[in-house]
């Protein structure tokens, strides 16, 4: 098992427009087990998303249908304005022993 978390330092003021944006996302495409979170200690104004996958091959698999379906491309609409709102993005893969 792995845990991917994208971590999305956010400008101020846009943290809980990002954590917004990937709750509604989440909700479309509960298969992809989905956790959204926001710092409360740390550094201010990060977003991370949670994913749990069976392997890599079942998160690559995961990255080839994202916003394949009609629900999933009617909420990433609503992300086209995303790039504005964080200044930093990183990724963190973990297994999970």
């Amino acid at each position: 098992m792995i845990v991917v978390h994208d971590i999305f330092n956010c400008k101020p003021g846009n943290a809980s427009k990002v954590a917004k944006l990937f709750k509604e996302w989440a909700d479309v495409v509960p298969q992809k087990n989905i956790t959204v979170m926001t710092d409360m200690t740390g550094q201010y104004h990060r977003v991370i998303i949670a994913a749990s996958f069976e392997n890599l091959a079942a998160y690559e698999e995961g990255m080839k249908t994202m916003g394949q379906s009609e629900e999933e491309k009617k909420v990433m609409e609503k992300f086209k304005d995303m790039n504005e709102m964080y200044f930093k993005g990183s990724r963190e893969i973990f297994k999970l022993w």
